[in-house]
């Protein structure tokens, strides 16, 4: 067996770049972190057999995708509200009940991807865009590694072969088909240019004062008009700026210091995580909004209604007053 500290000293860099890949390829924060975990077991396991016939870093990625590939046998892949019908225009529409029942897309924090350079943070985003992830969940799990592996990290064709145990001539086929099927699927909003850096900080500050002072008015300049709002685990979902000014101002923004919102960053984009005010006089974790920009407006607010997800960003389940 190889000594923690030449096993860590020859792996341990790889870690964040190979919990984005297992993210992209599961839809989970929660279940990549185990997919990690396992992966870095099976690699301490074989180091001592490991011949060096390829880099350690493909060698990982290689007992990465297997590992995603059998996990994937027995789970159904994690949609959006928006991957399962249509949008309500309307914000006076009844509101399903959130449906647990549903293996729900999960976001992901910036900071467990690890970068100080702020040119990486930059040119890694594409490929971890909400837009980006919830779209590979429709493609079947061989087709979603191949593209990952080929177009997001850029390993050659023979690369991917040999970490999936095929042929060259099989993974074109599988590229090929995983490509059209996300072409047909339209196109990805992400791909957008983003706004200056001072322009994504001040739509951020803007929206975080909108919620913490229950201002809808305040977000109306901060929306586009074709502006789109879901929250998951609730599949109802909305669809244009008055419907989704309507929805926050009569059901969400209702009280002065009703919610206390910490700014953050998720899948390469702004977020927040909202705290809600209780009768204990604390603010207990509500659940992660992601917003995804075009230009210098929001596009989409995606709201994760889920407390358990605030620990994953570094943060307390409740704050005190």
């Amino acid at each position: 067996m190889p000594s923690n500290s030449e096993f860590a000293a020859q792996t341990e860099q790889f870690r964040p770049e190979l919990l984005a890949h297992c993210y992209r390829m599961l839809g989970s924060i929660h279940d990549a972190e185990d997919l990690v975990q396992e992966t870095y077991l099976r690699a301490w396991r074989a180091f001592g057999g490991f011949e060096g016939r390829s880099s350690v870093r493909r060698w990982l990625y290689k007992i990465a995708t297997m590992a995603c590939l059998t996990a994937l046998q027995t789970r159904s892949r994690r949609p959006l509200p928006s991957g399962l019908g249509a949008p309500a225009d309307d914000h006076r529409v009844a509101v399903a009940p959130g449906e647990t029942s549903v293996a729900w897309l999960q976001p992901a924090p910036d900071a467990l991807f690890g970068s100080d350079d702020p040119a990486v943070v930059v040119a890694s985003r594409t490929g971890v865009r909400l837009a980006f992830i919830a779209a590979l969940q429709f493609l079947p799990a061989r087709q979603r590694a191949v593209l990952t592996l080929r177009d997001v990290l850029a390993f050659r064709t023979a690369e991917v072969a040999e970490m999936l145990d095929t042929t060259t001539a099989a993974v074109d086929s599988t590229l090929r088909r995983a490509r059209a099927q996300l072409a047909a699927a339209g196109p990805i909003e992400d791909d957008m240019v983003e706004p200056r850096e001072d322009v994504r900080r001040a739509l951020l500050d803007g929206y975080v004062e909108a919620f913490t002072r229950a201002d809808p008015g305040a977000l109306v300049d901060l929306l586009r008009a074709d502006v789109e709002l879901e929250m998951p685990p609730i599949p109802t979902w909305f669809t244009g700026r008055p419907a989704v000014v309507g929805f926050l101002a009569s059901r969400v923004l209702r009280r002065d210091g009703q919610w206390r919102m910490v700014r953050t960053s998720a899948n390469g984009q702004l977020a927040a995580v909202a705290y809600e005010h209780t009768a204990d006089g604390r603010y207990e974790a509500h659940g992660v909004e992601v917003l995804t920009l075009i230009g210098d407006r929001i596009a989409r607010i995606t709201a994760f209604n889920d407390p358990s997800l605030v620990p994953t960003f570094g943060l307390a389940q409740a704050l005190a007053t």
